[in-house]
């Protein structure tokens, strides 16, 4: 059984958080089997992201998506 601390020490060690790790720990979340110490180690990691001392994979998708968006209003919608 993968455990949440585990998941998170491999993404501290190598400060980058991918896609495939954020949904992983969003199911092991959602599946409620986890222990104090796992919960611990997800706050740290959650902090750490907000300080932007890891790399999130998932960032620039969202941050294009909402730049393609942005440009399509000003354009009245008539981009792609």
């Amino acid at each position: 059984m993968v455990l949440i601390r585990g998941l998170v020490r491999e993404i501290l060690t190598t400060g980058y958080l991918t896609v495939a790790a954020e949904e992983q720990l969003r199911q092991l979340l959602a599946a409620k089997k986890y222990d104090l110490d796992d919960f611990r180690a997800f706050k740290t990691l959650e902090q750490t992201a907000i300080r932007g001392r890891i790399h999130q994979e998932s960032r620039p998708l969202r941050k294009a998506g909402l730049f393609h968006s942005e440009l399509k209003n000003l354009a009245g919608g008539e981009m792609g």
